[in-house]
């Protein structure tokens, strides 16, 4: 096994840890450990939201959760040599969820899919589903089920969410001004339009007095995907997988977690994938000067993993870009047309006895792959989600027959 260079206590906090790790992007935030390039470590990660959800038949914990102490970040983890404008090469060599564990720790045996409420982070389709629902899924090896969800059993493709590099002091003041200035844009409108810097609840390592409350008052929140890369949610950053990040601050500090056991493309409910705390093992190396090399300034680069499942047969659900519920016509809008992809899947499971929060749910967590189908036909953008047929103990697949329609369960949800 590697070397463990960032351990977790998963019986305790995250700012309860012996090296605590961080919830905010800040390039002085101090590294807990330096490797070389060309080493094996083991980092271990717990769950994003420090393990506030429960594995129970209640979804009150997800519309309660305090995003303010998200996402619980391993690291920084210092690389020696590296330097603004190389590249840092990440492989991922194995992860999972914590190692002969069961208990009550998402990842110690089981992990959770979550719809936020609206007036809480919300999703993709908040609009249709703005309240707070959850499943819980138990873990079987590298498939996993849920009470929440019967009929249903899905090999994951288990990847963390976020991983990322620090980025410069000028960097971060950038992101703040670009985001400040979209919020300010709509700054009533819920959920908001960006998270901007909150100095509730605010970790950064080992640090405390001015210096904390200055990471709080500056440091970027990991919610979104940046150009360090950070919260991008590829579910292909599984086994063997092959990340190229931007370096921007010396050390390149490179820190992560929110590791997933599955996931569908575009972790569609926002806490869209299965949750959990776990480990990650890496190799990692540089190329000198990479970023002018090869071009790579704004965003990483990946080589996709060689581990994922073998589904074969899909139902693709299409979108296009237009507003059915008033009729009105979207130029080119992708992210409508997905939308819309997402709802037709919903309606056509809710005729197999799903309620649209399970298929919401569903769809988020499992193995789908959403595609671009097509930007150049105006003004409609036609985006597709595709279903694996096989993850389903019924035949989903349409028939004169009609739907195989039965009692499906229900998801948990909040009171």
């Amino acid at each position: 096994m590697p070397e463990v260079v960032f351990s977790v206590d998963q019986s305790v906090s995250m700012t309860a840890q012996a090296v605590p790790g961080h919830n905010r992007w800040h390039p002085d935030i101090p590294p807990v450990v330096s490797v070389r390039p060309g080493s094996e470590f083991r980092v271990e990660c717990r769950d994003w939201t420090d393990a506030q959800i429960g594995n129970n038949d209640s979804a009150n914990d997800v519309r309660d959760v305090d995003i303010s102490v998200c996402h619980m970040l391993s690291g920084p983890i210092a690389v020696q040599g590296a330097e603004p404008g190389d590249l840092l090469v990440l492989d991922i060599l194995d992860l999972g969820p914590v190692p002969q564990a069961v208990g009550a720790v998402s990842g110690e045996g089981w992990g959770y899919t979550g719809i936020f409420a609206r007036e809480n982070g919300g999703g993709f389709l908040t609009d249709h589903y703005p309240q707070a629902y959850k499943a819980v899924w138990d873990f079987h090896g590298q498939q996993a089920t849920s009470r929440h969800l019967p009929g249903v059993r899905f090999t994951g493709i288990t990847h963390p969410g976020l991983f990322g590099t620090a980025p410069s002091a000028d960097m971060l003041a950038r992101w703040n001004a670009r985001e400040q200035a979209l919020i300010d844009t709509d700054p009533a409108r819920v959920p908001p339009l960006a998270l901007p810097p909150l100095p509730q609840n605010v970790l950064a390592g080992t640090l405390k007095g001015a210096e904390l409350e200055r990471i709080g008052r500056e440091g970027a929140r990991t919610i979104p995907a940046r150009e360090n890369g950070g919260n991008q949610d590829i579910k292909n950053f599984t086994r063997g997988a092959r990340v190229f990040y931007p370096v921007f601050v010396p050390g390149a500090l490179l820190s992560g977690g929110d590791l997933h056991f599955s996931q569908g493309d575009g972790e569609i409910s926002f806490c869209g994938a299965i949750e959990m705390g776990g480990f990650v093992d890496f190799h990692v190396d540089l190329i000198k000067g990479g970023m002018e090399k090869y071009g790579i300034t704004t965003n990483p680069v990946f080589m996709p993993g060689n581990v994922e499942p073998r589904y074969t047969e899909f139902l693709s659900f299409i979108g296009i870009s237009v507003d059915h519920g008033t009729d009105t016509n979207l130029y080119n809008d992708a992210t409508v047309a997905y939308r819309n992809a997402c709802m037709n899947a919903i309606a056509y499971l809710k005729t197999f006895g799903y309620s649209g929060e399970q298929a919401y749910l569903l769809i988020s967590a499992a193995p789908v792959e959403g595609r671009l189908s097509g930007v150049v036909d105006i003004p409609n953008a036609c985006c597709t989600l595709y279903l694996p047929t096989a993850i389903f103990d019924f035949d989903v697949r349409p028939t004169a027959d009609g739907p195989r329609r039965a009692d499906r369960g229900a998801c948990a949800v909040s009171t």
